[in-house]
């Protein structure tokens, strides 16, 4: 199964930017969509962004639209979060994933759980004030 490794998590300021690295064990993110989700404890794990496998789409839940990015790099197998002008509610531990079960579409980030998905560790993120 392939192995996703979130990394780029910190503390910034509130207004401060961040950057968070998704890299996968194998060149499947040429083939699926991936997505960023973040979790707060004690609250359901919410889907952030998502980018298709040709990265011709992406998508922003209203949260982040804005501020935050999605790219890929397809070459060092990576998938970016560029987050910018952090606010007190976006700390929480983000994952990414990947799924046939995931899709991404300009008009919505649609994800059902596959016995084939894969997901990271995750990497949190402080934003103090």
């Amino acid at each position: 199964q392939v192995q996703l490794v979130e990394s780029g998590g910190g503390l910034v300021r509130s207004g401060g930017s961040l950057r968070l690295t998704c890299t996968a064990s194998s060149s499947i993110l040429d083939n699926y969509a991936v997505g960023w989700f973040r979790q707060v404890p004690g609250k359901p794990r919410e889907k952030v962004s998502c980018i298709s496998a040709n990265a011709g789409s992406t998508y922003y839940e209203a949260t982040v639209k804005g501020r935050f990015t999605i790219s890929k790099a397809s070459t060092k197998n990576n998938v970016y979060l560029d987050m910018n002008n952090l606010k007190p509610n976006d700390p929480a531990t983000y994952y990414c994933a990947t799924d046939p079960g995931l899709m991404c579409t300009v008009g919505g980030f649609h994800y059902t759980r596959t016995e084939f998905g894969s997901w990271g560790q995750g990497t949190q993120v402080t934003v103090s004030s």
